[in-house]
């Protein structure tokens, strides 16, 4: 009578266990990630734990690349039971495609030029020892404020890349300090810096803004040293390198035009196209949510 009722007593407690649920392996999951984006040895792969996904019965899996002091990240969908992933973005039809990055991007207290208002609205992530973006800033400085005098807003944004450009941060420390002076220098600084971009290192780079700051009438160049001996941008800069990093940027430029992320140094004719259908879009799409972002060959973005 005991051993039966031990037995029954086993059985109920048994019944009464959860089954351990799937989850995500994490070893054959960078095991399968490495083969399929064939990623070196070298790069280390670190995978965070599941989360909950805007679709059910998907959990988000955000996995990052690191090599070295730079990092890539990348984000998968699970399924539930461990067995398929998902690599990509997730839309939802009745909200703009672009929302998650809108959410991130903040702009204020940040250079620009264009129009108040303006329907579109260009926020570029930029390095200033970069050479493409200086071959971009060359682009939209001369064709924006000709082509779209009334539609375009332009905001600045600092992405250096620290690991490549050893006077990239400096530099957006000082170009942040000219603009805490006279906002409307800073472009004058950012078409200048640009321009002798060749000229520029490490070394020389204060000698070289303060004697930028002589031709500006209304640059103080004591003040201007000052703040750049005493970093008192940095903080500023590093507001803007946190967004960047927060909106997945990996490279420099990257432009959100209303939200559409453009990475690399664009053409003016596929830029204006992008514009063109922007505003057109605009005029006859009550929502973003409404209709497809649909792109018809020849397709400016296609570089």
């Amino acid at each position: 009578m005991r051993s039966v009722s031990l037995a029954a007593l086993c059985l109920a407690l048994l019944a009464g266990q959860e089954k351990p649920k799937p989850g995500v392996d994490k070893v054959a999951l960078e095991t399968y990630i490495r083969h399929l984006l064939a990623v070196i040895p070298e790069v280390q792969v670190k995978i965070d734990d599941p989360k909950p996904s805007p679709v059910p019965n998907l959990e988000q899996v955000d996995v990052h690349f690191i090599y070295g002091a730079r990092t890539q990240d990348e984000t998968f969908y699970v399924t539930k039971d461990g067995h398929r992933i998902i690599r990509g973005y997730i839309y939802d039809l009745a909200q703009n495609p672009f929302k998650e990055d809108l959410d991130k991007l903040k702009t204020s207290l940040s250079p620009s030029f264009g129009a108040a208002g303006a329907p579109v609205v260009l926020v570029l992530f930029s390095d200033f020892e970069c050479p493409n973006c200086k071959e971009e800033a060359k682009t939209l400085r001369q064709n924006l404020p000709v082509a779209f005098p009334k539609d375009v807003r332009v905001y600045f944004k600092d992405f250096p890349i620290e690991q490549i450009h050893p006077w990239a941060k400096p530099a957006a420390m000082a170009g942040q300090c000219v603009f805490r002076e006279n906002p409307a220098s800073f472009w004058q600084f950012h078409d200048w810096i640009y321009e002798h971009q060749s000229e520029i290192t490490p070394d020389n780079l204060k000698a070289k803004v303060l004697e930028f700051a002589q031709t500006v009438k209304d640059l103080d160049g004591m003040q201007l040293g000052r703040c750049i001996d005493s970093k008192a941008t940095e903080a500023d800069v590093d507001a803007s390198i946190a967004q960047g990093k927060s909106l997945k940027i990996d490279a420099t430029p990257t432009m959100f035009l209303n939200g559409r992320r453009l990475i690399g140094n664009y053409p003016w004719q596929n830029l204006q196209q992008i514009i063109n259908g922007e505003l057109n879009y605009q005029k006859t799409a009550k929502n973003a949510g409404e209709k497809c972002c649909e792109l018809k060959i020849p397709n400016p973005l296609d570089k």
